[in-house]
């Protein structure tokens, strides 16, 4: 009772539109930092390192970033869920700016990767409670016109980071690609802090500190084996082979403490729910697919172009016209008809056959039909990406939307992570074959890449600015060299769109919650423009007070599925409700607790055990 109590005695939140929308904004631009940063060092990198003396070391630029944002994403999930979001939104806003100030301040390489990977442990906080604060504000059935938004943010930020990190570097300073990160950093800081209403609690679970440990050590060893092998060392050097021995132990490990400790990082159960685990893997493998095959897109199109890297930038433009235009399309539709399952299918289809058309790339291809086949590819994109995040909001209990969101942006990572690795191996070693026999047919040339006569280059120095510079045969070839190489490798990631293409097709159709999580955890309610107070609130019966409809929300059954519940009441124990504020009334009913003749126990109910009815 005494929670309940507690629970009466708070006013609870009243969301209005104008507070979804000064919400929403402190959200949007904490995306842009988020996954602007991923892609902004690109075209910067080779003044950062020449700069800092770091070129032997480059890749960690981009590694440490990577691992420090992944191995957080469970956490804040987590977290959020069991003490709030609205300051650990404030200290991940803060840590990131703080983490970009130091970067562009850095005088020495391994302190720029330091203030790096600081700046990391906040970005994957901005990404994943963006994500659940939505859901807490915001009803599934109206949140894909929220969610294509920040799909198409997402697309934006991936294609303007290079020609920003261009920009700075040419014609301001490359520190500068960090320090854009401040002032909106601290607008979106102060946003929150006046404009995100969102409820703290105290919470008297342990936190699972062996889970974390664990987590951690299998997270950070797959990254560095997906980051090292088979560029700093090769994939059966001692040090490979240790590192996936580690990750695949520490993996185990923390499956057996998840499957043991009360409070667990990555609960066991939510593997249970059948559609939590089909849109996590297909997440799994849209990350896998998308980021392997389009890490190298930008470079071959940079060689056969002779676009320099900012301009490679623009050239990306087509694929995030096709995100853009299906993640927002489909989002409205979706919420306005409260289907979703059509747009997985079509568009792990539409992104299959696009990597297949992709193969019949060669070095003659324009680039107007270049974009063409990015476009169709982020067409596709589009339709999966921020649906597959409602999807599994939807299908768990509101009380573990961080959870399950940070669950399936972690196995996303993790999948881009690996793909790029197994997409890189493929493609460097077809590569390698594939300039060697191109130098052997150069003229002049003789057997191997280096008989080509003098200027010609080797895979390790192979770099779009070295091509170009190449006599008019030797270009040639090594485009040719480049496009045979890259175009065949499609291939190997065709099959993972089309498993996701199967797995799609298993995706239940649920319905799609009309109340928001904090609604239906009883912390919030709705202003009067939003339907008023007793929107979301429904009867011991689970019928809605305001025959909305019933709502997926509530409190989570043995595999974190949603069940019915009650929501905005308060107690009947001498309080007041709070003015202004339409409450249903628990009435205790008992055999010590009587409140009116008419009032029994429930038949076949134990009566040493309290029972309340909603009147």
């Amino acid at each position: 009772m005494s929670s309940a109590i507690e629970t009466a005695e708070k006013a609870p939140i009243v969301l209005t539109k104008k507070t979804i929308v000064l919400i929403f904004s402190a959200l949007m631009a904490a995306m842009f930092l988020a996954t602007l940063d991923q892609t902004i060092v690109s075209t910067a990198m080779p003044t950062i390192v020449g700069e800092l003396d770091g070129v032997e070391h480059q890749a960690w630029l981009v590694t440490i970033y990577l691992l420090a944002m992944t191995i957080v994403m469970p956490l804040y999930g987590k977290f959020g869920d069991m003490w709030g979001r609205k300051v650990i939104f404030l200290v991940a806003i803060a840590i990131f700016v703080v983490g970009s100030f130091g970067s562009g301040m850095a005088q020495s390489f391994w302190e720029l990767i330091a203030w790096r990977g600081f700046q990391g442990l906040g970005g994957g906080g901005l990404m994943i409670l963006s994500q659940a604060i939505i859901a807490d504000i915001i009803p599934a059935s109206e949140r894909g016109k929220y969610m294509g938004p920040l799909g198409g943010l997402f697309a934006i930020s991936s294609v303007l980071g290079p020609v920003l990190g261009g920009f700075f570097t040419q014609h301001m300073d490359w520190r500068w690609c960090f320090w854009i990160n401040v002032p909106i950093g601290i607008i979106a800081f102060f946003i929150a802090l006046f404009a995100l209403k969102l409820p703290s609690h105290k919470s008297d679970k342990k936190v699972d500190v062996l889970g974390i440990i664990f987590m951690v050590a299998a997270t950070s060893q797959l990254i560095l084996v997906t980051s090292w092998g088979g560029h700093d060392y090769d994939w059966n050097s001692p040090t490979i082979i240790s590192l996936i021995i580690g990750t695949v132990v520490s993996a185990a490990i923390f499956v057996y403490v998840e499957s043991k400790v009360s409070n667990p990082i990555i609960p066991i159960f939510l593997f249970k729910n059948k559609t939590f685990v089909l849109s996590t893997v297909i997440g799994l493998l849209l990350g896998l697919g998308m980021f392997s095959a389009m890490a190298f897109l930008p470079t071959f199109m940079q060689m056969a172009s002779g676009t320099d890297v900012t301009g490679s930038g623009l050239l990306m433009l087509p694929m995030m016209a096709g995100v853009m235009l299906t993640s927002i399309v489909s989002g409205f539709i979706v919420s306005k008809t409260g289907k979703y399952k059509i747009y997985p299918l079509f568009g792990t289809l539409i992104a299959g056959i696009a990597l297949a058309w992709m193969t019949t790339l060669t070095a003659d291809t324009s680039m107007v039909l270049i974009g063409c086949m990015i476009f169709t590819m982020g067409f596709g994109l589009g339709l999966v990406m921020q649906i597959i995040v409602l999807v599994i909001q939807n299908s768990v209990a509101p009380e573990l939307v961080g959870t399950a969101t940070s669950t399936n942006n972690y196995f996303r990572e993790i999948g881009a992570s690996v793909g790029t690795a197994l997409f890189g191996s493929i493609f460097t070693s077809r590569l390698a074959d594939k300039v060697g026999e191109a130098m052997s047919q150069a003229p002049g040339g003789g057997a191997g890449a280096g008989g080509a006569g003098a200027g010609a280059p080797t895979t390790d120095s192979l770099t779009p600015e070295s091509v170009a510079s190449l006599p008019g045969p030797i270009h040639d070839l090594v485009v040719n060299a480049y496009a045979d190489a890259l175009a065949p490798s499609f291939w190997y990631m065709v099959p993972v769109f089309l498993v996701a293409f199967v797995l799609a097709w298993f995706l239940p159709q649920l319905k799609l919650s009309d109340v928001a999580g904090m609604v239906a955890r009883g912390e919030a309610v709705y202003g009067d423009d939003m339907g008023g107070p007793t929107r979301g609130v429904t009867s011991a019966s689970g019928d809605s007070v305001t025959g909305s409809g019933d709502s997926a929300a509530g409190s989570s059954t043995a595999d974190g599925r949603s069940t019915q519940r009650l929501s905005t009441v308060t107690v009947d124990d001498g309080y007041a409700p709070h003015p202004g504020v339409d409450t249903g009334t628990i009435h205790q009913v008992g055999a010590n607790h009587e409140v009116g003749a008419n009032h029994q126990v429930e038949p076949g109910a134990d009566p040493a055990k309290d029972q309340y009815r909603l009147r």
